[in-house]
């Protein structure tokens, strides 16, 4: 088994302090919007079997329920982030190296972990593992963009202090080639952008558009198992 890495280690401990304010809703614009991309690209669901990768507080997981799969785990690394996961599997793993047979998911989502993972490749390779032939994977990530352009993903802890997130830029370019190296075909790949797919308003928001406009800001992808 891989040991985790130092980057890994480092955005543990922040999650396992952000965890005590991280709701299981998308709670500001960019994630609202984010997971409207995601669930536009989710395929049926009724009777699936279905993984919500770094699931963080769960929200996905709930949305899977929902929308009919008949079996919903969950898996994160930071346990306070996943004892916040209201469903009854969840399991903590690190998304790199999953305690879980092969072929064992019809459908995975991930939203916004995959550039927590340093080698894109071996992340792919472990999510074409454990989903089953022609099944689906969806995932967001934010986009390198954003992180060239001097965007971070940031909180503020309940001390008031400022912790940012330590994250990979992954191009499309190497998602494709990660995706084709694992036997997954990409299949479609949304972009959302300031002040066009991201536009709701929020206390700041017009400094926020005029700094930002057009600025690629999250990458959602769907893949599927050949």
């Amino acid at each position: 088994m891989n040991s985790p890495d130092a980057d890994t280690l480092a955005n543990l401990e922040a999650y396992e302090l952000w965890a005590a304010s991280y709701p299981p809703l998308p709670h500001n614009p960019l994630m609202r919007a984010e997971q409207m991309a995601m669930l536009a690209l989710w395929p049926d669901l009724r009777g699936a079997c279905a993984l919500d990768l770094a699931s963080g507080s769960g929200r996905y997981a709930r949305l899977l329920e929902e929308r009919g799969a008949a079996w919903v785990v969950a898996t994160d690394l930071s346990p306070a982030m996943l004892k916040r996961a209201a469903v009854v599997h969840r399991v903590r793993a690190d998304m790199n190296c999953l305690p879980f047979r092969s072929a064992a998911f019809d459908v995975l989502v991930c939203g916004l972990a995959v550039g927590h993972a340093a080698r894109l490749d071996l992340w792919m390779q472990e999510v074409a593992r454990v989903l089953v032939q022609g099944g689906v994977a969806v995932y967001s990530d934010f986009h390198p963009d954003a992180a060239a352009a001097g965007m971070t993903r940031s909180f503020i802890d309940q001390a008031q202090r400022k912790h940012t997130l330590l994250h990979s830029r992954h191009e499309l370019a190497a998602h494709r080639a990660a995706a084709e190296a694992a036997g997954m075909e990409l299949e479609e790949a949304r972009v959302l952008r300031v002040g066009e797919e991201l536009t709701e308003p929020f206390d700041g928001s017009a400094a926020f558009y005029s700094r930002w406009q057009g600025l690629p800001v999250v990458q959602v992808l769907r893949v599927r198992k050949r």
